[in-house]
């Protein structure tokens, strides 16, 4: 399963990297990621204006879009489009941090999961 996760370098920009969770066949119930601890979940919706400039993520977090998408820039200007079903693991919780804009106008709900502290 294909994730992409921002973080902060050393530079202190933040930058991308896809990331590939490995799934473990489980027969009949289909293929299962290891458990990622958790601090609880939160949903979120914007409207389609939504443009936030450069900002850190609060926590280490996913981001699961549900419907519609978001562009994701960093301090390069690489934009990486997010559409539903994509998965974002944000941990730029430090530095210049990234923008995330609406597309096209469309409003947008996702789910926040937040990542216990020892993960």
């Amino acid at each position: 399963m294909q994730i992409t996760r921002v973080f902060t370098g050393d530079d202190g920009e933040s930058h991308f990297e896809e990331l590939y969770l490995e799934l473990i066949d489980q027969g009949e119930v289909g293929a299962i990621s290891e458990m990622w601890p958790t601090k609880g979940v939160m949903f979120r919706h914007v409207d389609g204006d939504y443009d936030l400039g450069f900002h850190n993520a609060p926590q280490r977090q996913f981001v699961v879009n549900l419907t519609g998408s978001v562009d994701i820039e960093v301090g390069d200007g690489t934009i990486k489009r997010l559409g539903p079903g994509s998965i974002l693991l944000a941990e730029d919780t430090a530095g210049r941090g990234h923008k995330s804009s609406s597309v096209a106008g469309e409003s947008r709900t996702c789910l926040f999961i937040p990542l216990a502290s020892n993960q």
